[in-house]
Order: C-alpha cells, then sequence, then structure tokens
C-alpha cells in the first residue's frame, strides 16, 4: 500500500518556520524569473537595438493580459486547494486539479486564436509606430504559439506549491530559468535569431519544465496526481476557482490598461524613446515586486489551509511576519532607486539618453515604495483565505480608482512627469485604504478567536 503525503504540517508547526520554508523557495524562483526578464532585456537592448527595448516593452500589455487568465485558473485553484486541504476534503481538492488543466488549455488556445487575429491593430492601440512595431510583432507571435504551455506550466506550479511541494515548485520555476537564460544568447546572437530568439528560448524553457511538471503529478504516492476520473468539467469547482482568482485576474487586467496609457502617454509627451525607458523602469521595480510576490506565495498555502481549519491565531501571524518581510523587500527598492538609478538602468543600455530618461522615471516610480510591499501582501490576503470580493476591491483600488484616472489627467499638466508622478500617488492611497480593511479584519479574527465563531 503507498502512502499519500498530505500537508498537515501546515496547521501545527511554528509559523516562522513554515512561511521561511515556503517563501525562501517562491522568493529563489521569483527573483530568478524576474532576473531572466531583466537578462532578457538585455540581451534584446545590447544585441538588437534600443528600439528593440521599445518594442519589447509594448508586449508588456498582451503579456499581463495573458497573466491575467493564468492567474485566475492558478491562483484560484491554489487558494481552493489549500482550503479544502485544511478542511480534509482531499476529493474536492483532488477533482481541483483536474479542472486546472482543462481550464488551461481551453482558455490558452481561445487567448492565441483571439489575439493572433487581431495581433497588428493591438499593438498600435498599445502605442506602437513604424519603428517598433516589427520588433513586437516578432517576439509575440511566437509567445502567443506557446501560451497554452505557458498556462499549463504555471497554473500546474501554482498547484504544486500549494498541496505542500514548495521546493519542486521552486525547481521547476529555475530549471525555466536557467534554460531560458541559456538559450538567449545563443539564438539571439550566435543564431542571429534577433528578438525572435528570445521568444523561442521562452517557449523551449517552459516545454522542459511543463513535462516534469506532469511527470511529478503523474506519481500516485501523492495526494494530488493525476487519475482519468480527475479530468472532467466540475462546474462547482469551475465557479469556486474563478470566483477566487478574479482578485489576481482584475488586477492584472487593469494593469493591462494601465500599461496602456503609460505607452500611450510616454508616446505622446516623449516619443519611442520614453516607451523604452518605461521598459527599462518595470524590469526594474518589477525584481522587487517579485520578491514580494514569492513571500505572498509563502504565505498563500500557509493563511489558506490556517483559515479552512479555522486556525485564526496562526492566520493573523503569517500575514504580520509577511508584511514585516515585505517591507524591507521594498525599502530597498526605494533607496535603491533614489540613490543610485543611473548605475540601475545603465545595465541594460549605453545610450545616455535613455539612461537619463530611464534613472529620472525610476526615481519617481520608487517614490513611495516602502509602503508598496504592504499594499501588495493585503490584497493577496484576503485572496488566500477565499474573501475574493474584498481582495479584487483592493486590487482594483489602486488601478482602477487611483491610477487610471491620474494617467488621465496628470499628463495634461505636467507631460511625461505627470505620468511617473501617477504612480507613487496611486501607490500612496491605496496602501491608506488598505490598511484601514486590514484593521477591520484583524478586529474578526480577534473576536472569533475568543467566541469561537467561523468566518467566512
Amino acid at each position: 500500500m503507498t502512502t499519500q503525503h498530505t500537508p498537515t504540517a501546515l496547521g501545527t508547526e511554528k509559523i516562522g518556520k513554515l512561511l521561511m520554508q515556503y517563501a525562501i523557495p517562491a522568493i529563489i524562483a521569483m527573483t530568478a524569473s524576474s532576473l531572466y526578464n531583466m537578462v532578457d532585456s538585455i540581451f534584446i537592448g545590447q544585441g538588437v537595438g534600443t528600439f528593440a527595448i521599445s518594442g519589447l516593452a509594448l508586449t508588456f500589455p498582451l503579456m499581463n493580459l495573458a497573466a491575467a487568465f493564468g492567474s485566475l485558473v492558478g491562483a484560484g485553484a491554489a487558494t481552493l486547494v489549500s482550503v479544502k486541504l485544511g478542511q480534509k476534503d482531499y476529493h474536492t481538492a483532488k477533482n481541483v486539479l483536474g479542472n486546472v488543466v482543462l481550464l488551461n488549455v481551453g482558455i490558452g488556445i481561445l487567448f492565441t486564436i483571439v489575439v493572433l487575429t487581431f495581433l497588428d491593430p493591438i499593438l498600435y492601440f498599445f502605442g506602437a509606430s513604424n519603428q517598433t512595431i516589427g520588433y513586437a510583432q516578432d517576439y509575440m507571435v511566437i509567445i502567443l504559439l506557446g501560451n497554452t504551455i505557458t498556462h499549463l506550466y504555471l497554473g500546474l506550479n501554482t498547484v504544486l506549491r500549494a498541496c505542500g511541494h514548495p521546493k519542486q515548485a521552486m525547481a521547476a520555476t529555475i530549471a525555466t530559468v536557467v534554460i531560458n537564460t541559456i538559450l538567449d544568447p545563443i539564438f539571439i546572437f550566435w543564431f542571429d535569431w534577433g528578438i525572435q530568439g528570445a521568444a523561442i528560448a521562452t517557449i523551449i524553457a517552459q516545454v522542459i519544465s511543463l513535462a516534469w511538471l506532469i511527470k511529478i503529478f503523474m506519481n500516485k504516492n501523492e495526494l494530488l496526481h493525476f487519475s482519468k476520473e480527475i479530468f472532467h468539467w466540475n462546474g462547482k469547482i469551475v465557479k469556486g476557482i474563478i470566483y477566487i482568482g478574479m482578485s489576481p485576474f482584475m488586477m492584472n487586467l487593469a494593469a493591462t490598461f494601465v500599461v496602456i496609457l503609460i505607452n500611450q502617454g510616454l508616446k505622446r509627451h516623449g516619443g519611442d524613446l520614453m516607451i523604452g525607458a518605461y521598459g527599462i523602469v518595470n524590469r526594474l521595480a518589477f525584481l522587487f515586486v517579485m520578491i514580494v510576490m514569492g513571500f505572498n506565495q509563502g504565505m498563500q498555502p500557509i493563511a489558506g489551509y490556517n483559515f479552512g481549519a479555522q486556525l485564526y491565531p496562526r492566520v493573523t501571524q503569517v500575514l504580520k511576519l509577511t508584511i514585516y518581510a515585505a517591507t524591507v523587500v521594498t525599502t530597498l527598492g526605494f533607496i535603491i532607486g533614489m540613490f543610485l538609478p543611473e548605475l540601475a538602468v545603465s545595465i541594460f543600455t549605453n545610450d545616455q539618453e535613455l539612461i537619463r530618461l530611464s534613472a529620472e522615471g525610476f526615481r519617481y516610480v520608487v517614490l513611495v515604495f516602502p509602503i508598496v510591499g504592504f499594499q501588495m501582501v493585503t490584497s493577496n490576503f484576503f485572496q488566500s483565505i477565499g474573501m475574493a470580493g474584498k481582495a479584487i476591491f483592493l486590487s482594483l483600488t489602486r488601478q482602477v480608482l487611483f491610477l487610471i484616472p491620474c494617467l488621465l489627467i496628470l499628463p495634461h499638466f505636467w507631460g511625461t512627469k505627470g505620468v511617473w508622478i501617477s504612480m507613487p500617488i496611486s501607490d500612496f492611497v491605496a496602501s491608506l485604504v488598505a490598511g484601514v480593511m486590514l484593521w477591520i479584519q484583524f478586529r474578526q479574527f480577534k473576536r472569533a478567536h475568543i467566541t469561537g465563531e467561523v468566518i467566512s
């Protein structure tokens, strides 16, 4: 008889130890992924040209849109798996895995067909010009052809982490990054495939890692594994995945429109080079954001499991520790962005004007970075315990209620400076809203611990 592994330590082990056990692999994986994105941009900038960086930046909205659908399934499934494991509902948790595969394949194929059909008008709408659209087309066509692979890889990786295997999830991500980084210079420089080489390297790396993930889920000794009976549509499970995953989906969807507005504003007031500057700043800022996301991924199964098991003091404890860690990370980003921006951006390009524009933008973007980590963790926390409504609201406060209006109004008065300062303004106000909501939730947890009330 085989022994199936269950992550019961999530409800008994010390919270600090658990957070490190789950967060460190996620942080390593997310940091490696972010570093790959930076290296990718460096290879493209140095090996293809300055306008290729601008062309790559034009693909950010589409990448965000693809990520939105990926997170709709992946994040929703991860939370649902964690909560069901905490409730000892193993049957439902197994069926979540099957529905993740079906949803990712269906959404991935549909997304590819629709976007490929309208790719050129989409890119022009995003701010492309005759100088940059060719680079964006070359990159996105290949990425879109491998989109279903990307969705499956990301979806299975999040479920793997949620069911108690953070190190294996980390290994899959790092393998993708390492393979990608090795293939990039070979395809871009040696084969002279340019920006297309970077895209091909990305898809090949994900195919290899996906094959390894599938092998893991074929292991029948694991509680969650592939079996014929789990591959059928379950309306209740699909609804639960989408309901919980709606928060990161809306956040990424809003981010898509935000990047479009940023690109359009920067192009209108500063030209193609300014879009390239944003591409560089976005890569740098995203490094710190990805580390915080690593902490969030570490927090997610711990918070979800203990919330499902009604162990509310443990839920509160893991949240506090994650906020402390995230604040340290974003404060480091603030220090680098304020005092060493030229040094940071110069690794992407030798163009002095692009360096100047990027450094100026970087200073604006990190202006309130020390509190950004708190806002990110709080939004992810509500998602982790299945409170999708609150998570969606927090996600939308920054992107839709605050940032989009700023991007529509401020550039008319201050040009490109108005675009840049919109970001720290929205971060600050959104953090205030998150603080109020979290304070209310803490009081509810405290009352439930005393009275034995079940929070749903």
